[in-house]
């Protein structure tokens, strides 16, 4: 018998309020093991390339590891220092660029700035508050980096966390994968992917981006001698996810420190406009079309939203998981706008509904209505018989797998009781070790895998499922 599909929507509809219950009440706690997840999902089609090409899973996560860390180290040790004494001395510079511009300005267009006016006294005011309080602003936002991040989180769980999420990865996706009811399975299936597409082009693809971008831009301020461009290079890159914002205000500013800089070797300003105008050739007409492609992407406008919306309701933790709820809310709503549109309700056509089922009524031979209600339940013990073959064919798999892997064998296979599906003892189920055979490794316990003793193996009165690897 048919679950209901409204029964269905509630039930999945409570998993979900539940699951934004518990990032609501848990906070900062799940922080460390989202961005653990977080950084697993990016590395893991990195493990998998180098796991195809002959390397172990362990050996790859752990290079893939060791070469993060590596990477941290670095960053922590030349690039934040540097990074934060250019924002200090770019907080320090402001009012005096402020009052130079303002005294610029003044000489050249008086009718703009009048003695008295509104926008002088504006410009005068902020001048002052960010002389005040440049130190204060820098001391604020190095301690709220370091009260939100914290040394052993990002030393200690996030590593371990991704170290052991890496690993498993592909598994955990097939065991998501197995507890999909089957009635929708093919769906689900298709909005993940649609969610992956999205979120892999965001993080994966966009974060690609943003990183070329940031080293180009770095790098040329860098060369060329202008100050502060560290922070102008990386700040403009991380603002190019959003079209044409990110080099706006990167330019602007650059060419503004320029001016201060250069005044007497303007050449030099126009090296600097030309950095952004070349990265924005490069950003448009390569790094967007490779590398991000024909994924389906988040719109700026969306993203946004999404990160005012999640931080406010959630914190930090709202912020770490805005990019991938908000993929999910927007696959989500693509995939009911598409059912919309092939309702009633959008196309003004009704299709008669279906008669309604007969009501059972004994005037056939007695015992009618319970040999349905036995069929039933012999079609529900049938159902679950296959979900656990196929679950046991699944561990039989992964058990040949680990032996081979373990073994350095070329051949394994392993051999899974099935329980029957009324039959009781579903805790021993869990304590079942399969029976494992290994050909061609360290450990050779056959002589061939298609006769490895000489006979047939024994088969006991509970069914068995087989694999191979």
């Amino acid at each position: 018998m048919r679950v209901p599909v409204h029964k269905q929507v509630w039930w999945w509809s409570g998993v979900a309020a539940l699951i934004l219950l518990a990032l609501w009440g848990l906070g900062n706690v799940m922080t460390p093991f989202l961005i653990g997840a977080g950084i697993a999902y990016v590395l893991d089609p990195l493990v998998d390339r180098l796991e195809g090409s002959g390397l172990s899973r362990t050996k790859s996560v752990a290079l893939i590891t060791l070469i993060a860390a590596l990477a941290f180290l670095l960053a922590v040790t030349l690039l934040v220092p540097m990074l934060i004494r250019q924002i200090a001395g770019l907080i320090e510079a402001a009012p005096r660029y402020i009052e130079t511009v303002q005294s610029w300005i003044s000489t050249q267009f008086p009718a703009i700035l009048p003695e008295g006016g509104t926008l002088r006294q504006a410009l005068t005011r902020m001048a002052e508050q960010l002389s005040d309080q440049a130190g204060q602003i820098l001391v604020t936002v190095v301690s709220s980096v370091g009260n939100v991040i914290g040394v052993v989180l990002l030393l200690v769980i996030v590593p371990v966390v991704a170290f052991y999420l890496l690993l498993d990865w592909d598994r955990m996706v097939e065991r998501v994968d197995e507890l999909l009811p089957r009635e929708h399975a093919d769906t689900i299936r298709g909005i993940a992917d649609q969610i992956n597409d999205s979120i892999s082009g965001f993080l994966r693809g966009q974060g690609l981006v943003t990183l070329i971008l940031a080293t180009f831009y770095s790098t040329s301020l860098f060369a060329v001698g202008l100050p502060f461009g560290l922070v102008i290079g990386i700040t403009a890159a991380v603002l190019s996810i959003i079209p044409y914002v990110g080099v706006f205000i990167g330019g602007v500013t650059s060419v503004a420190v320029a001016a201060f800089t250069f005044w007497d070797e303007p050449h030099w300003i126009v090296v600097v406009l030309a950095i952004f105008v070349i990265g924005q050739i490069v950003e448009g007409n390569y790094l967007q079309p490779k590398i991000i492609g024909g994924h389906v992407g988040l719109h700026p406008v969306w993203l946004m939203i999404a990160l005012a919306v999640f931080g406010k309701l959630f914190g930090f933790v709202g912020l770490i998981v805005a990019v991938p709820l908000g993929a999910i809310i927007g696959v989500l709503v693509r995939f009911f706008v598409e059912r919309y549109k092939e309702s009633a309700l959008y196309t003004g056509s009704v299709i008669p509904p279906d008669p309604p089922q007969p009501t059972l009524i004994e005037l056939v031979p007695s015992g009618t209505v319970a040999r349905t209600r036995a069929e039933a339940k012999a079609a529900h013990r049938a159902a679950v018989a296959e979900v656990k073959l196929e679950d046991a064919h699944m561990q039989a798999r992964h058990a040949a797998e680990d032996a081979a892997r373990r073994d350095g064998a070329r051949m394994a296979t392993a051999t899974v009781p099935v329980l029957d599906p009324g039959a009781e003892g579903g805790l021993e189920r869990l304590t079942i070790q399969p029976e494992l055979r290994t050909w061609g490794g360290k450990t050779p316990d056959g002589t061939s895998p298609d006769n490895p003793d000489g006979g047939h193996p024994h088969v006991g009165p509970v069914q068995t499922a087989q694999d191979s690897s």
